[in-house]
């Protein structure tokens, strides 16, 4: 890296051999009388760039004292790069203890379900696809379980709000079938779509014009003979004044028939302010605040938090965070609201659903912790399972085992 040091020679020594060998030089008497060239402050007798202390005191590349021999800045690099993921790991991993020991525990006796748990449903059960022996399955897989509601799912809504009547055209079918082999259990039209929230497409809230035609299609469709209305709308941010609204003007109209209003809500913020933080860095906040959670929950009937797809590592976190989102949820979740936790009863995998950690034991096992902690003897309380056609035999069991009891 560094370079040699300067080798330049002082002039009167680099003099041409042609000036030595010219004769008429020597015997000039003037010259002679001069002062020779050696006295005369020549070249020769200037300070070289070499004697020059400016120079001497500049330290060359290869001796400059501040910058350190290669193996010592080997070193220093090989132990900045072990010490910067540490420093980023340090609040992940002291947030990950926290959750292990979130866990840890017993629950409280008699926190197991009180008979308002909700199961997920997909569209084939309206569409024609299902017919009565699949009726008579389900019947058979529920009548010892504690789940009263179905979400059938009869969307999507348009992204103006409109809803085909040709989306939901098996659903008398499907309502005269649970009624005949299930009586008690309501079934809810399960109605969706995605926001325009995050991207250009999609439905648009804050269009009035859009809010009143999401009114309309969810009176057809009680009018269809649906017993409560139940809507996912994803992703919707926190704070979303537009979606309270709409709450307000979809609540007057299931009041009117008796019915009730749910909703699939997304997670509380872990850590206050979260949400506002990540959807700085990514533009998904993913996350509600507990603030306006339980907005949310006071102008509904229902609301299901979908406590999956939680990017968590082990099923000792997932269930310590699951602990942590139902008692949140139960702090601000009126005592005349049915409150609902999401169990996974699915196995796609990716970076947001582990299904070695989120697992329905995991799940439940946190649920009971939290209902535990926070309110235990809430009667408005259950679980709510994502989704049948997903679910293996080892969901049911785990939610019979934990759960049901």
């Amino acid at each position: 890296m560094g370079s040699s040091p300067q080798t330049d020679e002082p002039a009167a020594e680099k003099r041409r051999p042609e000036e030595e060998a010219q004769p008429t030089e020597e015997p000039r008497p003037t010259e002679e009388a001069q002062p020779p060239e050696e006295a005369q402050p020549t070249e020769e007798a200037q300070p070289t760039e070499e004697a020059q202390p400016t120079e001497e005191a500049q330290p060359t590349e290869e001796t400059r004292p501040a910058e350190p021999p290669p193996n010592k800045r080997r070193r220093l690099l090989r132990r900045l790069a072990l010490a910067v993921p540490l420093i980023l790991l340090l609040p992940l991993l002291a947030a990950l203890t926290a959750l292990r020991v979130n866990y840890t525990g017993d629950p409280a006796d008699g926190t197991f379900t009180r008979g308002k748990d909700a199961l997920w449903l997909g569209h084939a059960w309206v569409d024609g696809r299902k017919k009565d022996a699949d009726v008579t399955a389900l019947a058979a897989r529920l009548k010892r379980t504690g789940i009263r509601d179905l979400y059938v799912h009869a969307g999507p809504l348009e992204h103006d709000g409109t809803l085909p009547t040709s989306a939901y055209a098996n659903a008398r079918w499907f309502l005269a079938a649970v009624h005949r082999e299930m009586p008690g259990i309501r079934v809810q039209a399960w109605l969706g779509d995605v926001l325009a929230s995050e991207g250009a497409g999609g439905m648009r809230l804050e269009s009035a014009p859009t809010r009143a035609a999401v009114v309309r299609s969810t009176r057809e469709i009680l009018a269809a003979g649906f017993e409560g209305a139940h809507f996912d709308l994803e992703p919707l941010h926190s704070d979303d004044a537009d979606y309270l609204t709409l709450l307000d003007a979809l609540h007057a109209v299931t009041a009117a028939r008796g019915v009730p209003l749910s909703v699939a809500a997304h997670q509380i913020d872990p850590l206050p302010g979260l949400h506002t933080a990540r959807g700085t860095l990514t533009g998904h906040p993913k996350w509600w605040s507990q603030r306006f959670f339980g907005q949310v929950a006071r102008r509904v009937d229902q609301i299901a938090l979908m406590s999956y797809d939680t990017m968590q590592p082990l099923e000792s976190t997932y269930g310590g965070y699951v602990a942590q989102q139902t008692s949140l949820a139960l702090e601000v979740t009126p005592e005349t609201t049915d409150l609902l936790m999401g169990l996974p009863f699915y196995h796609q995998k990716g970076f947001g659903h582990w299904e070695h950690a989120e697992t329905v034991a995991g799940a439940v096992r946190g649920v009971r912790l939290g209902l535990s902690r926070t309110d235990a003897d809430r009667r408005n309380f259950g679980v709510a399972a994502y989704v049948d056609f997903a679910a293996q035999e080892e969901d049911w069991q785990a939610y019979q085992d934990g759960w049901v009891r």
